[in-house]
């Protein structure tokens, strides 16, 4: 039995890597990620009682990505 035929192609091409090449061709997806404005802050645990609202809203300001509320009552019919 062929790798292709129990993973498909593109894993058995990532299976017939060394784990050096696996590696290799991960750190340049991690800089694509990064480049394309990825971010390696952990996401924050608004469950945790460590969590403060404030604090996380002034680290998103920094030039990382953020979510913003654009509009608080939803789209009115007609709008």
């Amino acid at each position: 039995m062929r790798a292709e035929d129990l993973v498909g192609e593109e894993w058995a091409e990532w299976f017939r890597l060394t784990p050096a090449e696996r590696f290799a061709e991960s750190m340049k997806l991690w800089e694509t990620y990064l480049a394309l404005g990825g971010s390696l802050e952990p996401e924050p645990d608004c469950s945790s009682p460590f969590f403060d609202e404030e604090e996380w809203r002034e680290n998103a300001s920094h030039g990382r990505p953020g979510v913003r509320i654009l509009r608080r009552g939803g789209v009115q019919p007609g709008s």
